[in-house]
């Protein structure tokens, strides 16, 4: 009796956790209530910024914001026009640029919270470039993949609790997997690496992002011929997890630009 019971809830629990996700129209599967995210993305982002080195009033921070508003505001009105605006409920956008010059890493929590590395500004190098890094971080927020990557650590690390047990019951592993999605924190242990399906869907989402924003997507193709120089002798954060630069430059050249240049309105246009 107790398998039934526990196989019609499992049931009732992935009916009630499929969604879309906007404009590829993937199913997924969220286990993690969004709400849990977003108390501990606040609280871990905020942990984060206080051991961090933030870097403020410059050109460079000035920019990052500015950029990242304009993207969110396009992100929101694309969400409304398409009926997903549910999928910011609660969001506060937040844009920080952190001081690093050795890490060439940008992320994107549950919420909106961004955080920009100083080591990755030699590869945005110009606006078009900022814009490329941010609207692929908020595509993944946007598309929940951190949800699903929590809901994969959770069952891998910790037996499938939920996440409102694990915080309570193992509250310092429960932290660790969610730092692992991001790659932050020296006391993570490997990297929980994004899908090839999460990576196409962020890049073509972030590409569209940018558009709507007035920032033009063709920058997309120089800024990823940049990451592939500066990567030199390592792998950067940000491309350790990623489809390899041959993979990624002809997918945005021929699948992911021609769409997002049908969103392109300059900026002032």
């Amino acid at each position: 009796m107790k398998s039934i019971v526990l196989i019609l809830a499992i049931g009732f629990l992935t009916l009630e956790s499929c969604n879309r996700v906007p404009l590829t129209n993937r199913k997924q599967l969220n286990l993690v209530h969004e709400q849990e995210l977003l108390l501990l993305s606040k609280e871990a982002y905020s942990e984060i910024l206080s051991e961090s080195q933030v870097v403020t009033h410059t050109r460079e921070a000035e920019t990052l914001k500015a950029v990242g508003m304009r993207i969110s505001t396009a992100v929101e009105k694309f969400l409304k026009d398409n009926g997903h605006s549910k999928r910011l409920k609660d969001f506060e956008w937040q844009f920080t640029l952190i001081k690093n010059d050795t890490m060439a890493n940008a992320w994107c929590m549950p919420g909106g919270k961004v955080a920009f590395y100083t080591g990755l500004l030699p590869a945005t190098k110009d606006i078009n470039g900022m814009a490329v890094v941010v609207g692929h971080e908020i595509a993944h927020a946007v598309a929940r993949h951190g949800n699903e990557r929590m809901s994969q650590g959770l069952a891998a690390q910790l037996g499938g609790v939920a996440l409102g047990v694990a915080i309570r019951d193992k509250p310092e592993e429960t932290k660790n997997i969610f730092y692992s999605i991001y790659g932050v924190g020296a006391q993570v242990g490997l990297l929980l690496p994004y899908s090839r399906t999460h990576e196409s869907e962020a890049d073509r989402l972030g590409l569209v992002f940018m558009a709507m924003a007035g920032y033009d997507p063709n920058g997309a193709i120089a800024f990823w011929a940049r990451m592939e120089t500066l990567k030199g002798g390592y792998t950067p954060e940000f491309l350790s997890t990623h489809p390899s630069h041959d993979t990624r430059i002809r997918n945005i050249k021929e699948v992911y630009l021609p769409e997002a240049m049908k969103y392109y309105k300059p900026v002032g246009n």
